[in-house]
């Protein structure tokens, strides 16, 4: 491994030699490393690839990407100019360095980057051998989710504070009550079309696009189907099948557009409506699908069934929505007298 006579400091931005790649699916152009520039046309496409081709999650994408792009400025760093001189011993150090500022499930993510980039850079024959495999990770054992949970009497509160005055008001409801009721994730309750909310028999369901591109569909609960009849009746848009079944709001916030929600629209308004419904558990969107599984818990529905609503792969990622043991570690705690 060689050094310059002055290797620039950690994080220094690369050198001249950096090349602009072609449009990603998740960056308009992107500056490339020269540590990767520098191994030729090849290394450059196979790592274009990766990011266009392998990975389909934009979320994911975004992640792996700033992942992969601050451990090759790192590298370069520390005067490593080629990727054949990234050893196992530079992949440990880097990880060592992260645990002291990150927390362990942040790290695990960055060495599953580093990880997964050199395999597919070795099937490319780009480097001959993966300096990762040999690297492991801190340990991080997870047995319980920490999204925030509310309460059954929170949760009435809040459907409670959201008077249906407005047509804004109408489609706030109509959201959160998509992700309590089927427990669905917000990504896949703003992608839906008006067509996603469709009869079958006697009861309306819901035809979710989950993580994965898993189509999963549910049946809507009395009371989705209530607050989600009454949102599309207000805004007029039955009769838009193809259009998106939850749109932005005017920037008077008195009607919609034709644009749907994103994620951050979500976000921002459950903030705002939690906050004015006066609750102070600092809830966000997956906090509905947690207290959704926790509350079909706690009323005597089964592991089994909450896996199969929430579309989970496994019963052990449903099991850390499952917060039906919080309240009775409350009731011992109180057993404590002062």
């Amino acid at each position: 491994m060689t050094s310059p006579s002055s290797p620039p400091e950690a994080g220094a931005p690369s050198p001249a030699t950096a090349v602009l790649l072609p449009a990603l699916p998740s960056a308009s152009r992107l500056t490339v490393p020269a540590i990767l520039a520098s191994a030729g046309e090849d290394a450059v496409t196979r790592f274009v690839e990766y990011f266009a081709a392998q990975i389909r999650n934009p979320h994911t994408r975004r992640a792996y990407l700033r992942n992969a792009m601050q451990f090759l400025a790192w590298c370069e760093g520390r005067g490593i100019h080629a990727l054949k001189d990234i050893r196992p011993v530079t992949v440990a150090a880097y990880i060592e360095q992260l645990v002291k500022s990150h927390s362990k499930p942040t790290v695990k993510q960055h060495l599953a980057t580093i990880r997964m980039l050199f395999d597919w850079l070795v099937t490319g024959q780009v480097v001959p051998v993966n300096p990762a495999h040999a690297v492991r990770g801190p340990k991080h054992v997870v047995t319980k989710g920490k999204t925030p949970v509310l309460s059954p009497e929170e949760t009435r509160t809040l459907f409670e504070s959201i008077a249906p005055v407005t047509v804004v008001d109408k489609r706030d409801r109509a959201v959160i009550a998509a992700m309590f009721f089927t427990f669905a994730r917000v990504g896949a309750v703003v992608t839906m079309a008006v067509e996603d909310y469709c009869p079958q028999g006697k009861r309306m369901w819901l035809r979710l696009q989950e993580k994965g591109g898993k189509q999963h569909e549910m049946p809507a609960h009395h009371k989705l189907e209530e607050f989600l009849d009454a949102y599309v009746e207000a805004a007029g848009i039955g009769g838009d099948r193809r259009g998106p079944l939850f749109r932005t709001a005017t920037r008077r916030g008195d009607g919609l557009t034709a644009s749907p929600m994103s994620t951050a629209d979500v976000w921002r308004m459950i903030r705002r409506r939690a906050e004015k419904a006066g609750i102070r558990t600092p809830i966000g969107c997956h906090s509905f699908r947690a207290t959704g599984i926790t509350n079909y818990l706690e009323h005597d529905g089964t592991l089994e069934k909450a896996q199969q609503m929430a579309a989970h792969a496994s019963p052990r990622t449903t099991k850390l929505y499952d917060r039906t043991n919080d309240q009775v570690t409350l009731d011992e705690i109180e057993r404590i007298k002062y």
